[in-house]
């Protein structure tokens, strides 16, 4: 799940992570009051109105503008990127609608720096990832001069130490150029401890600070922010509810997550439902093996009843792109009798107009199968995962 930048400095703040002051705003008017008030306040000349979408690189799309003419400036920029349709690297050529504002505090920078917390896999550690190249895509970074990413990985016994911390310091030399630079370093370290604090107990599996800035003053401060929380995790965070942006996610999957389904929109025009995480996985391959493209991951479950089955047909077939649908099932603890219900009533109700390939092994196969020839539906019968794959891909591209 992810969240927008205010809501994410609003989280550093209740962890002592020092943010420039900010307002989010829903409308124009909003907007030039945050200016005022921001400006009113802290005594600062500029303000920053930002675009607030789940995707980086707003700024090179337009999202991000430095106001230095005051509120009715910063109202006549928010009248500009409120509302446009934002097209960035992350949100692919149909772009964001943006229908939320950041207005903050304008900051003087001296550097930008990188810093980001993710889960790595690999060593099974939190990784704290800092580089001096802020304010670019760390993908860049990577792939052009790896050697100027450190990493530090955080034992979960014991958390991050203090030396680690120091020795991403010195190798970012924070310190270098500021009127105290002792000071400097203990402001990142206490910084970057924080942040570790955080990603901890609020289940993240992504804290970015892009761009973590180093003010002329010599304080550190988050720039940006960027959390992803781990989905796994949502049952000890009631909390998350309210910080959903609907706007943000695709209805669909929003759908089948109310009816308790597992759905992943992809980019292909053969939908598939199945039942369970590996068996669905698997027939995405094999339909890509012989020549097809899925157009959803789609997992109903061991335990599904004929209303999530049909609820689940109804859900690929609600997207245009969709060809052909290929039903996979083997009946363990599901039935397939309860499966092939479902198909034949989502398929009646919903007047099916593309091909229907389904395969059914398992508990009750018989009598799925019955159930299938008796509804007087094209639907074409398939005795393997490779059969079924085969005649899939081969309806879709007839049709």
């Amino acid at each position: 799940m992810k969240i927008h930048e205010y809501q994410g400095k609003q989280l550093f703040a209740k962890y002592g992570v020092p943010v420039p002051k900010g307002i989010a705003c829903f409308t124009v008017d909003e907007a030039e009051k945050a200016a005022e008030q921001i400006m009113a306040e802290t005594g600062a000349s500029v303000v920053v109105v930002k675009a607030q979408i789940h995707a980086g690189g707003r700024g090179k799309g337009g999202g991000v503008k430095v106001v230095k003419g005051g509120a009715k400036e910063a109202r006549a920029v928010s009248e500009k990127i409120l509302g446009m349709q934002l097209i960035t690297h992350q949100t692919g050529p149909e772009g964001q609608k943006v229908k939320r504002l950041y207005v903050e505090q304008g900051i003087e920078i001296a550097r930008e720096l990188y810093l980001g917390l993710v889960v790595d896999r690999e060593t099974r550690k939190i990784a704290v990832m800092a580089s001096t190249e802020g304010g670019v895509e760390i993908e860049k970074v990577a792939e052009e001069t790896p050697d100027k990413i450190l990493i530090e990985f955080v034992d979960p016994t014991i958390g991050l130490s203090g030396y680690q911390a120091r020795k991403l310091a010195y190798g970012l030399k924070v310190g270098e150029g500021t009127p105290s630079p002792k000071d400097t370093v203990a402001e990142f370290v206490k910084l970057v401890s924080k942040l570790a604090t955080l990603f901890e107990k609020e289940d993240c599996s992504l804290c970015e600070v892009n761009p973590l800035i180093i003010t002329k003053q010599g304080k550190v401060i988050a720039g940006d922010s960027k959390i992803n929380f781990d989905d796994n995790a949502g049952g000890r965070h009631k909390e998350w509810e309210g910080l959903l942006d609907k706007d943000e996610e695709d209805p669909v999957e929003l759908e089948a997550k109310d009816a308790g389904l597992s759905y992943v929109s992809l980019d292909g025009d053969i939908g598939c439902l199945v039942n369970g995480a590996g068996l669905a996985m698997a027939t995405m391959d094999i339909i890509k093996h012989h020549g097809g493209s899925p157009a959803n991951f789609l997992d109903v479950g061991g335990g599904a009843t004929k209303e999530q089955v049909t609820k689940a047909f109804t859900m690929i077939l609600s997207s245009p792109k969709v060809k052909g649908i290929f039903v996979n099932i083997f009946g363990g603890i599901m039935k397939c009798d309860v499966i092939a219900e479902g198909v034949v009533a989502a398929t009646r109700e919903l007047g099916l107009k593309v091909p229907l390939v389904v395969r059914l092994e398992g508990t009750n196969v018989e009598l799925g199968k019955q159930i299938l020839r008796d509804s007087g539906l094209a639907i074409q019968p398939a005795d393997s995962m490779a059969d079924g794959a085969k005649k899939i891909v081969a309806a879709t591209k007839a049709a």
